[in-house]
């Protein structure tokens, strides 16, 4: 009792999956980069503008799960039926 094999695979991800979870990854690497730097010229100087600024704080969080967030949903889609159309 042998299977016979089609030459189609099915896998538990689609194409379209994969390319949203790059792009989910990418937004990811993009809030890791707006939380990097403060570096100061005189490391004796507290420049509290840089550490504490709004980009580091709420923007690169908010980015970063967002990322995530997108990660999640690109796991979960469904991948659409060989003859579904939108």
């Amino acid at each position: 009792m042998s299977k016979k094999n089609t030459g189609k695979e099915n896998f538990a991800l689609s194409k379209e999956n994969y390319m949203l979870l790059i792009i989910g990854f990418a937004i990811i690497v993009l809030g890791f980069i707006l939380m990097i730097g403060g570096k100061s010229e005189d490391p004796t100087v507290f420049n509290e503008e840089e550490i504490f600024s709004f980009r580091r704080i709420t923007l690169a969080p908010i980015v970063v799960l967002a990322g995530f967030i997108m990660e999640i949903w690109a796991i979960m889609k469904k991948p659409k039926s060989k003859g579904e159309t939108k």
